[in-house]
């Protein structure tokens, strides 16, 4: 009589196709083309096959099964500011772009230096990854085109000549648009805008959405509204008690990002200033904490999980099917409760 009570062995401890094979009654090449997925299976003899798998508790190897198809069945995903809500997110969303495909990434931080995300590319080439994924940083343009001849690419975050159609971004100058012209509805008119990382793409193309809203509200631009920080909350808060001390005037803020809405906020709440009574503040990103933050923020949301993994899944296309299709994605405000209405006092 034979037991079918699984058994806890892998395929280091000498489970091979052929045992398959026997277990489930089927040829050995039916085994293969199962594992594989290489080609259409009866479902009574992938059913029997699947179920002598699990009963031996065979483990594929990877490794021999990427030697035997060519591919190491590992992604290469270059990132930036690792811990960071924006990265992290795209990074949870690729991971969840990968599940179920055998697919494992492999991540490296490129540090915003084009010199690091090179050599973190090429640590990624060397161990033969399937496909890369760059998310933001500095590295050119023409660098990658270059690299798009060498593998499969997808972009994050960016939109590069000569990768039309391998990139997905969110429209920055649409984000500081927005921000702005919401808190010109709400009757503001001596608006801060605390500028993001320097020479950052993204933090120049938010500047240029709240200078066209300003624009268009008929409203010139005030240089010592402009504070030019970076993406930290430490540069929300001396942006602000820099503004409060030069005694500028002003009933409302834009943040480059949610962490420096966060500063500005303290800065705000130690000098016994109330949100949003005395001023308002918007910030960008929508991370989780902004919901949170007495009072909730106001913030444009960037749908930074569902581009993680729309690269993901058009990564895998592009492998596969030499294609991909990448959707378009737009920010979207998220009206909470650190933005009121101005009146004169």
């Amino acid at each position: 009589m034979t037991d079918s009570k699984p058994q806890s062995v892998s395929a280091r401890d000498g489970i091979t196709i052929d045992d398959i094979a026997k277990r489930a009654h089927v040829s050995k090449s039916t085994v293969s083309r199962v594992l594989n997925s290489s080609a259409v299976v009866h479902d009574h003899k992938r059913a029997a096959v699947e179920k002598a798998i699990n009963d031996l508790g065979y483990k594929p190897n990877i490794f021999a099964q990427g030697l035997a198809s060519g591919r190491s069945m590992t992604l290469g995903i270059l990132t930036q500011n690792m811990g960071g809500h924006f990265y992290d997110s795209i990074a949870q969303g690729a991971i969840e772009g990968l599940a179920d495909s055998g697919y494992t990434p492999l991540f490296v931080d490129g540090g915003w230096e084009h010199t690091k995300e090179v050599a973190s590319i090429e640590a990624l080439l060397s161990r033969k990854v399937d496909g890369l994924l760059v998310v933001g940083g500095r590295i050119s343009a023409s660098t990658l085109v270059e690299y798009k001849n060498q593998v499969p690419l997808i972009v994050v975050a960016r939109n590069i000549h000569g990768l039309e159609g391998q990139c997905i971004a969110v429209d920055n100058k649409q984000i500081g648009y927005l921000s702005t012209k919401y808190l010109l509805q709400e009757q503001h008119s001596r608006i801060v805008f605390i500028h993001g990382k320097e020479n950052h793409p993204d933090a120049q193309d938010r500047f240029t959405g709240y200078l066209q809203a300003l624009r268009e509200a008929g409203i010139s631009q005030s240089e010592e509204l402009v504070y030019h920080g970076d993406f930290s909350g430490y540069a929300g808060l001396k942006a602000v008690n820099y503004l409060l001390d030069q005694g500028i005037c002003f009933s409302a803020i834009v943040a480059a990002n949610d962490m420096v809405a966060f500063g500005a906020r303290l800065a705000l709440y130690r000098r016994g200033i109330r949100v949003p009574e005395d001023i308002s503040i918007i910030g960008c990103d929508d991370q989780e904490e902004a919901a949170l933050m007495p009072p909730p923020l106001t913030t444009v949301r960037q749908p930074s999980h569902e581009m993680g993994v729309a690269a993901a899944k058009a990564l895998l296309s592009l492998i596969t099917k030499k294609e991909c299709e990448l959707p378009e994605l737009e920010p979207a405000l998220q009206i909470r409760e650190s933005v009121e209405r101005f009146t004169e006092s």
